[in-house]
């Protein structure tokens, strides 16, 4: 819905019929005889299917020291980004997020049995970001999973090109801020006249909560892939537009 600046409206309308200057309309807008002017402030939105998908992936192994612990992780790293690269996925595609070898908490292991603890002194966790089309993200975070990527899941959906559905929402505000200006224009017996100034406003997204999805056992390894769809993305913009009235 348009917001409507409706005090500077009222000042400007008053302004009009004295022919004086008032400042309260805009900042830099002055209205007088020689410069009548409405300002409106829309907001409008578009929403589209997302056509691009960025998968976390990622893995947590242990072993009793840190060379076990190292030695299993390395196999796991190299195994999770062969299998990606085996299914055609670029190199610059994948991107590292973080990789840590440490020892373990007592606390995340007081509820083990001895030999357990005796297995689980070090971990090892590393993770990427893959970015794929949109209809490849199921793939994507099967094959890592099948390969040992144990904390792996969530996805990041987007546009390839995100200045296309934000200067759809923009136009949209515009035509919005044009049609709400044209209406007030009539309630002062004028004529809309030309655009004379305009800034855009980008709306932030809120940020997503994390999922994580564990590896499959080893008897589901032939399972079919998780069933993703692509998210409905909405992108809005508000538009402040200022018109000349004739």
């Amino acid at each position: 819905m348009s917001i409507l600046r409706l005090t500077a409206f009222a000042l400007c309308a008053a302004a009009l019929a004295a022919t004086a200057t008032v400042p309260a309309c805009a900042q830099t807008i002055q209205v007088n005889k020689e410069n009548r002017t409405i300002a409106v402030t829309a907001t409008d939105k578009v929403t589209a299917l997302a056509d691009t998908a960025t998968v976390h992936i990622g893995f947590i192994s242990y072993g009793p020291d840190s060379d076990s612990a190292y030695a299993t992780g390395s196999r796991l790293s190299n195994a999770i980004i062969k299998s990606l690269a085996a299914a055609g996925i670029p190199n610059d595609a994948i991107e590292s997020e973080n990789q840590n070898i440490s020892p373990v908490q007592e606390y995340q292991i007081d509820k083990l049995t001895p030999a357990e603890k005796a297995q689980r002194k070090f971990q090892v966790t590393q993770s990427w970001t893959v970015r794929t089309p949109a209809d490849e993200a199921a793939k994507v975070l099967d094959l890592a999973v099948k390969s040992g990527a144990n904390q792996s899941g969530q996805i990041d959906w987007s546009f390839k090109d995100e200045n296309v559905p934000q200067s759809e929402a923009a136009a949209k505000a515009l035509q919005r801020a044009r049609t709400t200006a044209g209406e007030m224009a009539k309630g002062l017996n004028a004529r809309l006249g030309a655009l004379l100034y305009a800034s855009n406003e980008t709306q932030a997204e809120p940020p997503r909560p994390l999922m994580r999805v564990m590896a499959a056992p080893a008897a589901a390894m032939n399972n079919q892939p998780l069933a993703i769809n692509p998210r409905q993305i909405e992108k809005s913009a508000t538009v402040y537009a200022v018109f000349a009235i004739e």
